[in-house]
């Protein structure tokens, strides 16, 4: 699940972390008295959207010369007529597609005056199966373009679980990001802080693009990203309280209120498989034969039969969807409880695309009896290789 950059300093803040005063806006009458709410002289007005890259994006609704989804008001007129001019319009970024995203929220902060940009992030290595720091002194860039361009730049380095940060930890890490002074005496405090929030919370990612250290020697989190792993959103109702659902795809919305593991995608093949790994071949194997898969939809091992029909409605709900290709192996789903749950669906919703079902394993020449016997106008498919061509030839009207 992700958050908005200002929950995600709400939520560093309470662990020490130095984040800047600021006030969300969550509708447009909030925007004057969130202004007037702070000192200035120097207002920052920011886009809340799940998407990098605010800054040089742009605004549907606006001229192609306009400021982008972050700016920098040295007035408190000038903060009110960026904040009024964003707030409600659509901020297209390179994360958020061409669609882009309505800005509903906005958050106004401090302006800081910046020495020096630096990057840091934490994350689980799954390579050596530990949380992982991620730091460099070529902040406020991409990062990616960082590990291309001068991967000598970016530092990993590896905590122990069992002791967290050390303070050799955290020196490290210091001396990485060149911290001196002041900086060097804030970081020591941080680093640790920011580890223990991390742990604490369940957070899959901890991303602070720009850490900015301050013409006073100081550092503060300038912007942050924060993710926090599903499966353990049990353990934090604080934290699920800050789901923005708005910002989210209304197929996944749907498809979590039944436990279904749904992506949605930008092709025109919708998939319904069980198992992650299963679900990801076919998705290959679609892209092999020239097409493109329309989501990641896993039903799990113990699908019912109302689970299968909840995720052949979030597939048919999609409009891009020019046709649908059921690929399961029943080890501990059974075909049969696919094959009901597909024929409850399809006499429910109707079915105005291509269909081809391959079932392998326990009770499957039941399922495949169900399938048949159905009267449905349903393709089977023998293997993963033959469904795959045949969804293919199918929705080119082959």
């Amino acid at each position: 699940m992700n958050i908005h950059e200002y929950q995600a300093k709400q939520v560093l803040r309470s662990y020490g972390a130095p984040v800047a005063a600021g006030v969300p806006v969550e509708a447009a009458d909030e925007i004057e008295s969130s202004v007037m709410a702070l000192p200035g002289p120097v207002w920052v007005v920011k886009s809340q959207i799940h998407a990098g890259g605010r800054g040089k994006g742009k605004f549907k609704e606006l001229p192609p010369d306009a400021k982008g989804g972050v700016r920098v008001s040295f007035s408190a007129e000038e903060a009110i007529k960026n904040a009024k001019e964003m707030f409600g319009n659509t901020l297209v970024t390179k994360q958020t597609g061409a669609a882009g995203k309505q800005v509903n929220r906005l958050y106004i902060e401090d302006g800081a005056d910046i020495a020096r940009e630096l990057y840091l992030s934490i994350l689980v290595d799954r390579t050596v199966g530990r949380p992982a720091f991620v730091v460099s002194t070529e902040g406020g860039m991409d990062i990616e373009t960082v590990a291309h361009d001068t991967p000598e730049k970016i530092v990993t380095l590896a905590i122990n679980p069992q002791t967290g940060v050390t303070d050799a930890d955290a020196g490290k890490l210091c001396d990485a990001l060149k911290l001196t002074g002041d900086a060097r005496a804030d970081g020591m405090e941080l680093f640790p802080a920011l580890y223990n929030a991390f742990t604490e919370k369940d957070m899959s990612l901890l991303e602070i693009n720009p850490l900015i250290v301050m013409k006073d020697g100081h550092l503060r989190v300038l912007d942050a990203k924060v993710s926090f792993d599903n499966n353990a959103l049990f353990r934090h109702p604080d934290i699920m309280s800050l789901r923005d659902i708005t910002e989210e795809d209304a197929k996944e919305i749907e498809a979590s209120k039944y436990d279904l593991s749904y992506v949605a995608l930008d092709g025109n093949i919708g998939c319904m498989v069980n198992g992650a790994g299963l679900a990801m071949s076919t998705m290959d194997i679609i892209k092999l034969y020239g097409e493109e898969p329309a989501n990641f939809l896993d039903v799990g091992g113990g699908a019912s039969k109302e689970k299968v029909t909840a995720a052949f409605k979030i597939i048919t709900a999609d409009p891009n969807v020019k046709g649908i290709l059921v690929n399961i192996f029943g080890g501990i789903m059974r075909c049969d409880t696919i094959a009901e749950g597909v024929v409850a669906a399809v006499k429910e919703v109707g079915l105005k695309v291509p269909l081809v079902v391959r079932l392998e394993g326990t009770n499957v020449e039941l399922g495949k009896k169900i399938i048949n016997e159905s009267g449905l106008n349903v393709i089977s498919a023998d293997d993963l290789d033959d469904a795959a061509q045949k969804i293919v030839a199918a929705i080119k009207g082959a």
